[in-house]
């Protein structure tokens, strides 16, 4: 593979100094132009170039990665992508190698050693190596979790030297042992946490949570098809470390799931820090459409992310489709499904009438912050409404926002949305650019709750259900599900039963934070998907007869409540006599190289055998 260095000086903030006296002709020097050697004759510009691969690598809100399994779907439906429809060929689903990166962080170590300690102490210069480190791995994982190995490069290549350019692919376990290398090289040098400005800095939980991340993939049906048991232990080994580190630096799962998103705080063990106005989250997609501004309606939640969450004593929310026609069973169902669930439904849905959680005025209308938001439906058979929903009957539904605010905007399709670290402090007027002093989020790409459900998922497959199922008790306690007999509502005692049950936790735990694909790859479980046909939905109703609900309304009351009755649709997608559904390809499970590099380099990069290559991405 072909690799040509492109490191030149990147710069965040740079302070020239004016030279005291201009010389004529040519021997005058360009003050405006940096020399790449002053560079690292200068902690702060060091500093600058490795500040830029945090930039880079650090991963941002992952908003609308829910439309890409079963929790959510946007707009207005019929968005169902052809991955998961099936539909997949070498070019869908190929990857193109781009180790920007990997080149960057390879020259910044290169550099480093010959940096003297008159410029930098050693000690600080050995951790901003180890930083580097952790960020070389993170890039080299992210293409072996998705094709296998790679070409492993792990110095500054010569761009003259045309025969050394050429680095066939590596084993996925020479790939996976590197990643190993660097990480625990850079364990060995990096601070259990920082303070100040440094905060937000990798450190030590962050390469050991990394790690155990790792090896639970290679451990995992995707990479382990065989079930190797030593596999599992050293993953166990890796991520009960990460657990222990974590604990003993001071991290740990917050009091309150809500907040997680909105601090820095003991859970985050890595983040990426949003401020207005230099690093701004934009979360207009997620939000609901009268209060957004340009995108909106994004990852509204499905049927089936609305039932994983259990109530509020763990018991799973029940739900029978064809009992909904009994006004008992339908009254008993919406109370259990909006007063009776676990914290995290709450911290991760916004349902429609109760407040929406910003300071918008609602429609351009004057009303308080405290009323309600009203997008469910009322049974229309006398007229067409002005908004079409993409079902059966699709002519009998109109959005009661029609009627309470005069509001006929692109609505969502049920009255669901995405919740989970929304920004609660700005109106849609300055949500898409940010124009808000004081507007501030944070995203954790890696929190301690992973780290604790990685090391419970691998005590399981050890034979150590006590310490699984300690971890699960954990993480229902933190969502304030009521503990019972003990057991949070957990009810799985065999191996089995207790994989699935990780299975359903991380789904809820993780909702929304794009795991919940990954984690069915790697289980190879796309038949979890499959199983569902489609993506279903429920519609909250306005029961004939009943009168509209006022703004100062509230679902939770249990009079408001019952004017409404819940109404199951079968496929979301379905619209103009297109029924998409689920029917992921369960033979291909790597993504394949990208036939334009492998035309550079044939011999150096064989494509994986899943699209006809000779690679085999679990040597």
């Amino acid at each position: 593979m072909k690799i040509i260095n492109k490191n030149y000086v990147i710069l965040m903030a740079v302070v020239l100094l004016l030279l005291g006296a201009c010389k004529d002709g040519l021997d005058y020097k360009n003050v405006s132009s940096i020399s790449p050697d002053n560079v690292w004759s200068d902690p702060k510009m060091i500093n600058a170039y490795l500040n830029d691969v945090y930039g880079g690598c650090m991963p941002g809100w992952p908003l609308g990665s829910g439309q890409n399994s079963d929790e959510g779907i946007g707009g207005d439906g019929t968005n169902l992508g052809n991955f998961q429809q099936g539909v997949i060929t070498v070019a869908s689903q190929s990857v193109n190698l781009n180790y920007t990166w990997i080149d960057k962080t390879n020259f910044f170590m290169d550099q480093m050693a010959k940096v003297p300690s008159t410029v930098m102490d050693d000690n600080l210069k050995a951790r901003l190596v180890a930083e580097a480190k952790f960020w070389r791995a993170w890039a080299y994982w992210g293409y072996v979790s998705s094709i296998g190995g790679v070409p492993l490069i792990l110095k500054t290549q010569d761009a003259t030297n045309f025969e050394s350019l050429k680095v066939p692919r590596a084993k996925t376990s020479e790939c996976i042992a590197q990643i190993v290398k660097d990480l625990d090289e850079a364990t060995q040098v990096l601070p259990s946490s920082y303070t100040g400005a440094d905060y937000g800095r990798i450190n030590k939980a962050a390469a050991l949570g990394l790690k155990g991340r790792v090896l639970m993939w290679w451990a995992s049906p995707l990479f382990n098809p065989s079930n190797d048991q030593t596999r599992w232990t050293n993953a166990y080994n890796a991520t009960k470390a990460a657990v222990d580190e974590a604990n003993a630096a001071g991290f740990g799962l917050l009091d309150k799931y809500r907040s997680i998103w909105y601090s820095g705080n003991k859970e985050m063990i890595m983040v990426n820090q949003y401020w207005y106005p230099d690093h701004y989250a934009n979360f207009a997609p997620i939000r609901a459409e009268p209060f957004s501004n340009g995108a909106a309606n994004s990852d509204q939640p499905t049927l089936n992310m609305l039932l994983a969450f259990p109530k509020k004593d763990g018991s799973p929310m029940q739900f029978d489709q064809n009992q909904l026609g009994n006004p008992v069973y339908n009254a008993q169902f919406l109370k259990d499904f909006y007063t009776n669930r676990d914290a995290r439904f709450y911290a991760t849905i916004f349902f429609s009438g109760i407040p929406y959680p910003t300071p918008d005025l609602q429609s351009g209308q004057s009303v308080p912050r405290s009323w309600s938001f009203w997008n469910v439906k009322y049974w229309n058979s006398a007229v067409t409404p002005s908004f079409i929903l993409p079902m059966q009957d699709k002519s009998k539904y109109s959005v009661i926002s029609e009627k309470i605010y005069n509001y006929g905007g692109n609505h969502c399709i049920a009255g669901f949305y995405d919740r989970k670290g929304l920004d609660t402090t700005i109106t849609k007027d300055v949500v898409y650019n940010g124009v808000a002093a004081g507007a501030k989020s944070w995203w954790s790409p890696m929190r301690y709750a992973e780290l604790l459900m990685n090391y419970g998922e691998c005590a399981n497959e050890v034979g150590k259900s006590t310490e699984a199922l300690q971890v699960l008790y954990n993480i229902r306690k933190r969502a304030e599900i009521n503990q019972g007999l003990g057991n949070y509502g957990v009810t799985a005692s065999s191996q089995t039963g207790i994989r699935d049950a990780y299975i359903a936790e991380r789904r809820v735990e993780f909702a929304f934070e794009n795991f919940r694909l990954n984690d069915l790859r790697r289980w190879k479980r796309y038949d979890i998907l499959n199983d569902q046909v489609a993506r279903h939905g429920l519609l909250i109703i306005l029961k004939p007869g009943e009168t509209y609900p006022l703004l100062t309304d509230n679902i939770l009351t249990p009079a408001i409540r019952a004017k409404f009755d819940a109404v199951y649709v079968d496929n979301l997608d379905a619209k103009s006599g297109q029924t998409p559904t689920f029917k992921l390809d369960l033979n291909h499970w790597f993504n394949a190289l990208a036939p334009a590099q492998i035309s550079i380099e044939p011999d150096q990069l064989p494509q994986n055998k899943e699209w006809g290559g000779t690679f085999d991405p679990l040597q």
